[in-house]
């Protein structure tokens, strides 16, 4: 009687020789395939290889059972389907322009006894159409909710769509998918809402395609924003620093979208309109004192009115005589602090008498 430790060799050693036996027994006489993916519009390959053909010829049959090739003799008259490769261990075809009809399971055969087979899987990538974008109602106004819908279609398998505003990604409702009407291809539609504001002007929100038929590139389409905001304004003034007797322009600039039209002056105080105002624009000829105040600006567009202020105060400006023969004159200065008459000017007189300490006023 044997040691368990024997029959175990013994099994071992069955095993070596079942398993020897069963790679010499490999068939050299079966063909193989590979599966294939082709994006439409495409030329897509099908090969066929056998070890050992037996003398027997190699055949491609389409998914309908149509002999394509058998050898290098054409079965089926479609141009697009052409001979690569035809030798006594090799059948390779090629289909030119695939389309979404040319999917489905082909078979290679050798026929043999008894006849043997292969299949190849043909898949063809449905390639999405360029998206659309709609809901969009131009102009849009500050505070608003911008309501967008994107869609495409023709994908398979089924697309994804992203969103952009500017370079910011955008979060999105989930994306819908429905059958075309082929029963091959799917639309996608992806909706995205945003409230938009003044630095939306200008900005374009961009729809993008993302599907593996577009091998490493992408379809998008954009749509810029019109967004109405309310106006501001800002006062300049030419010169920067007016004095007494100079010209002054002020400029009122307004900005906003759309731009102001409508510009209107007022002098704080006063009654009266400002006849030196036109437009944006406010002109004074030969600054005085008077002018001294502050001016408000109102710019006005359909989203509102925006209001500049100005402060005007208009510095002196001072004439000075060197002495001449005992006499000097000085003028204060129209609108100084200290003269009640903005229109005196004083010339004292001495000396040119003997005692005489009068002086004479004169008023220009």
């Amino acid at each position: 009687m044997l040691s368990p430790a024997c029959n175990v060799l013994i099994l071992l050693g069955s095993f070596l020789i079942a398993a020897s036996q069963g790679n010499l027994s490999h068939d050299r006489s079966q063909p193989t395939t590979s599966d294939e993916i082709v994006v439409a519009g495409s030329k897509v390959l099908l090969q066929c290889e056998v070890e050992d053909p037996d003398d027997s010829s190699l055949q491609w049959s389409n998914p309908a059972q149509q002999t394509l090739y058998f050898g290098e003799k054409r079965a089926l008259r479609d141009l697009r389907i052409q001979l690569e490769r035809s030798t006594p261990n090799e059948l390779t075809i090629s289909i030119d322009n695939a389309t979404l009809a040319d999917e489905g399971e082909y078979t290679c055969s050798i026929f043999t006894m008894p006849v043997r087979t292969a299949k190849a899987i043909v898949t063809v990538l449905g390639i999405p159409q360029k998206p659309q974008i709609s809901g969009y109602s131009d102009p849009l106004k500050e505070g608003d909710v911008a309501q967008l819908t994107c869609f495409s279609s023709g994908s398979k398998p089924a697309a994804e769509l992203r969103w952009h505003k500017g370079d910011k990604l955008l979060s999105a409702e989930p994306s819908e998918v429905e059958e075309d009407a082929n029963g091959k291809t799917f639309t996608v539609t992806s909706r995205v809402e945003f409230t938009v504001g003044k630095e939306d002007n200008g900005v374009e929100v961009t729809c993008t395609v993302d599907h593996e038929s577009l091998q490493n590139s992408d379809k998008s389409t954009s749509q810029k924003l019109a967004v109405f905001y309310k106006p501001t304004a800002e006062i300049k003034s030419y010169p920067d620093s007016p004095r007494e007797g100079q010209n002054l322009r002020l400029r009122c600039d307004g900005r906003g979208n759309p731009i102001p039209q409508e510009y209107k002056w007022e002098k704080q105080g006063a009654q009266a309109p400002l006849a030196e105002a036109q437009d944006n624009i406010l002109v004074f000829d030969s600054l005085n004192k008077s002018d001294s105040g502050t001016y408000i600006c109102y710019a006005s567009s359909i989203m509102g009115i925006s209001t500049a202020i100005y402060n005007l105060n208009v510095h002196a400006s001072s004439l000075f005589l060197c002495p001449y023969a005992g006499t000097y004159l000085t003028h204060e200065a129209k609108g100084s602090d200290d003269a009640p008459d903005a229109d005196t000017a004083i010339i004292n007189a001495e000396g040119g008498q003997t005692g005489g300490d009068d002086k004479k006023e004169y008023f220009i």
